[in-house]
């Protein structure tokens, strides 16, 4: 049973020695700010009043730092709660979750844009390959036919033969590089 009590006693010390891990600093606006974590970097190494560990240094001074206790919690009185303050003065998980959002939207934007030109290239080829065989049919000097506006079959003359050998080439100029 005494072995259960020094148990206690000792897990009970430990934890009130965890709550003396404070930090505590001075923020931009002259408000004091009670937190576990420390403080940002931004906040100059002049304005830490407390560090974790400092609180014996704190409590051997004496009567002077009683006093200045007391008109740090009149002054905390004044000021928003610590968790308040604390919370504030670090980052929170919005910012993560909203880094990790513009990440996935870029993400999905260069999958999109990738997609996009992966199908370009595939209809480039397809078009250099319909190119090439068109200028194969064209080259044989066999008779062409094709239909005209109205849907009747016309046999292409040799100016119009030229002008297709001309649009064809074009067309493998541009996709068959």
């Amino acid at each position: 049973m005494n072995k259960i009590r020094y148990l206690l006693l000792g897990v009970m010390c430990l934890t009130a020695l965890s709550v003396w891990a404070q930090w505590q600093w001075t923020d931009k606006d002259g408000r004091k700010v009670f937190s576990d974590r420390a403080p940002p970097t931004d906040i100059p190494e002049k304005n830490i009043l407390k560090r974790p560990g400092q609180f014996a240094a704190n409590h051997r001074a004496g009567p002077a730092s009683a006093a200045s206790a007391a008109s740090d919690s009149a002054q905390g009185a004044a000021a928003p709660a610590p968790e308040m303050v604390a919370s504030a003065a670090r980052p929170s998980g919005v910012d993560k979750e909203l880094a990790d959002k513009k990440r996935k939207a870029q993400e999905a934007e260069s999958a999109r844009i990738k997609a996009e030109q992966e199908r370009i290239l595939k209809a480039r080829v397809e078009n250099c390959a319909r190119a090439k065989q068109a200028k194969i049919s064209l080259d044989s000097n066999r008779r062409i036919s094709r239909f005209n506006e109205k849907g009747e079959p016309e046999v292409l003359d040799s100016a119009a033969r030229a002008a297709e050998m001309v649009r064809v080439q074009s067309i493998i100029d541009a996709d068959c590089r």
